[in-house]
């Protein structure tokens, strides 16, 4: 994946390959990495080939092991981007200067938006959660990426119980867990529900009625309630 260098630092030259062309490492290693992205969320770790992922990226096997080391570590690789990609954009959301139903809201819908948009995600957690997170738990970097969401979100928690619309004593974790599994449960499993419910569930009015009802249903379980505890 592409690495930055500090402010001071001159820009990276490849080195030049047999036909005279500069190699660009962090251009090699993203094509790889989008490759395996696709390759792993469409077949799982176990049916995903390296031989494939070369093909689809153009780059041959041998520079894949150079970056990568192994299947395996490429794997954790595209797992980390996944996480990665997600927590980035939640940090752009800038929630922390939006009044604390605001920003809750705000959350709730990208958060919903965010499985519209790419199901890849979900397949790949699909898939690693059969490995019983084997491989991600040799990842050192997914803990560090969840810190500072977790933090946001018990930051908003406090402003809002600060100003009197949110209850106290929420698990800002618990929370989020709460968050994604009603979006996620939906899309994981959307072809059987419109099935067993007899809707198109992927219609743009159903996905509209869902995101109301999640946005819905965490704005209310967070108010104060109502008479003694």
């Amino acid at each position: 994946m592409p690495r930055n260098g500090g402010a001071n630092e001159a820009p990276r030259r490849g080195k030049r390959a047999a036909n005279g062309a500069r190699r660009d490492p962090d251009a090699t290693r993203a094509k790889i990495l989008a490759a395996a992205w696709h390759e792993f969320a469409h077949k799982g770790f176990a049916g995903a080939r390296v031989d494939a992922i070369a093909d689809r990226s153009r780059v041959n096997k041998r520079m894949i092991y150079h970056y990568y080391g192994d299947k395996e570590r490429l794997f954790v690789a595209v797992l980390e981007a996944a996480y990665d990609r997600v927590r980035s954009a939640e940090q752009a959301l800038d929630l922390e200067h939006m009044a604390p139903e605001a920003a809750m809201q705000r959350m709730v819908e990208f958060t919903f938006d965010s499985f519209v948009g790419d199901r890849t995600f979900i397949q790949l957690l699909n898939n690693e959660n059969l490995y019983k997170a084997r491989h991600l738990k040799k990842s050192a970097r997914v803990r560090q990426m969840h810190s500072p969401l977790i933090g946001m979100i018990g930051g908003i928690l406090r402003r809002g119980e600060a100003a009197g619309v949110f209850r106290g004593g929420v698990d800002p974790a618990q929370l989020w867990i709460s968050i994604a599994a009603l979006g996620y449960f939906y899309f994981s499993n959307i072809h059987t529900l419109s099935t067993i419910f007899g809707r198109d569930l992927e219609d743009e009015a159903a996905l509209a009625e869902r995101r109301s009802h999640i946005v819905g249903l965490v704005l209310d379980g967070l108010r104060p309630r109502a008479g003694p505890a």
